[in-house]
């Protein structure tokens, strides 16, 4: 007999925007699995703290937070092993999932590795983008319009390459590479419109003109690109 294990996304940060698909499967779970840095607490579990029941077993999957490279492939190995015991031994397990799982998570990782062994459901939650883009105020494309989502540490030949398309784009993972990314997007002549936020949701969340933005970002930051006027006549 299996358990059945869940990828749960927590959304962005602030806990009312769990979905109530999250909460109640958080709330029931007599196991919960989630990432947690190898210092200081984990932001996936601090989203759900108020849903974990007393009692449940924790499973805290610790990935060094550094710039320096460290074996990733083993941490989820381990991770799936210990998860894949209590799932053949018949007990659920929820995943916590800051964002979506399946945007840019963690958790496609431990999909990959369990899916075959036990029943997986995955969970949606709202992302970092849609969160960013409602706390700016600023609609990001409408109509046609297409959009793009890039990751921060690309290279900038290729940033620049994409970049030069038509439409709306959103930066994410932008932490350390921020001055970079800036100087490229001021080449571009993109700054001006282009909007940094870090922590959006959150009591701490900054939103500024990419200009007026800090030289050191945390990793959950974003560069907001929007099209055209949304409003703007056909």
């Amino acid at each position: 007999m299996s358990g059945k294990l869940y990828g749960v996304g927590l959304g962005p940060g602030d806990p009312e925007l769990m979905t109530l698909k999250a909460h109640r499967l958080i709330r029931g779970a007599s196991v919960v699995a989630y990432p947690a840095p190898d210092t200081g607490a984990s932001f996936a579990r601090s989203i759900a703290a108020d849903a974990i029941a007393p009692g449940a077993v924790e499973i805290p999957i610790v990935i060094p937070m550094r710039a320096a490279r460290f074996p990733a492939q083993a941490v989820y190995d381990t991770a799936a092993q210990t998860i894949g015991a209590h799932l053949e031994a018949g007990r659920d397990v929820v995943v916590l999932c800051e964002g979506d799982p399946f945007f840019y998570g963690s958790f496609m990782y431990l999909y990959d590795r369990l899916a075959g062994r036990a029943p997986v459901e995955v969970v949606p939650g709202v992302t970092s983008l849609t969160t960013c883009a409602a706390v700016a105020g600023r609609p990001l494309c409408a109509r046609n319009e297409v959009l793009t989502v890039l990751p921060g540490p690309l290279e900038d030949a290729e940033l620049a390459e994409r970049l030069a398309t038509p439409g709306a784009f959103a930066i994410m993972k932008v932490g350390r590479h921020l001055p970079r990314l800036r100087r490229v997007l001021e080449g571009m002549d993109l700054a001006g419109t282009a909007t940094y936020l870090s922590h959006a949701s959150l009591p701490n969340q900054i939103v500024l003109p990419l200009a007026e933005a800090p030289e050191d970002a945390p990793y959950f930051s974003m560069i907001l690109i929007p099209g055209r006027d949304p409003y703007a006549a056909s």
